[in-house]
């Protein structure tokens, strides 16, 4: 599938850049950072079994959905005040120039958790049933007539974020939105470390 290869493309990415960003940080700034470690490690125990590369295991989803959880939303919003950014950090200044746009991606990211640890039991789209790609991909009415895509860019609504409406997907689909909104953030907020 196209969309799980480019969401797995960036998980790859954000992989990279965590570890580099860490020399050197103290304080609210650690504190942030290492937020961002615990997702990139559970993203990366989870990784295998959203490529379909090892059995599926629900447990296993919702500690993962467990751990985004524990890091998005308000939770991530609070470890960004103002006035720290600067090496070692890598947040840019839009993160606090775009204070709004920033807080819905984070927002967006707890909800998709939350509705992740609600669809741990769907398994995954091709083992789910009656999955249907255009229902799932956000055309029609299981998305409000918007696309998924479009929510994830910092335009969602009230309607394109329902938790129980996200529940009802597949554990990949969610995990294909939680990468889009990951990706969304560090494109606009996130430097690009060395």
């Amino acid at each position: 599938m196209k969309l799980t290869k480019m969401s797995l493309a960036v998980v790859a990415s954000i992989t990279a850049g965590v570890a580099l960003a860490h020399s050197g940080a103290t304080g609210i700034v650690k504190e942030r950072m290492d937020g961002m470690a615990a997702m990139q490690k559970a993203v990366k125990a989870v990784t295998p079994i959203m490529r379909g590369q090892a059995d599926y295991d629900a447990e296993e989803v919702r500690t993962f959905a467990a751990a985004l959880e524990m890091h998005s939303g308000e939770a991530m919003t609070k470890l960004f005040p103002e006035g720290s950014s600067g090496m070692p950090s890598v947040a840019k200044d839009e993160v606090w120039s775009d204070w709004e746009g920033f807080e819905v991606l984070a927002m967006d990211l707890e909800v998709l958790a939350k509705a992740l640890a609600e669809a741990a039991d769907n398994g995954l789209a091709g083992q789910a049933a009656g999955a249907s790609s255009g229902s799932m991909m956000g055309t029609g009415t299981m998305m409000g007539g918007n696309s998924a895509m479009g929510g994830m860019m910092g335009q969602s609504g009230e309607n394109m974020m329902d938790t129980e409406v996200l529940a009802s997907m597949p554990a990949d689909m969610l995990f294909t939105r939680i990468s889009q909104t990951c990706s969304a953030c560090h494109t606009k907020y996130r430097a690009e470390s060395n």
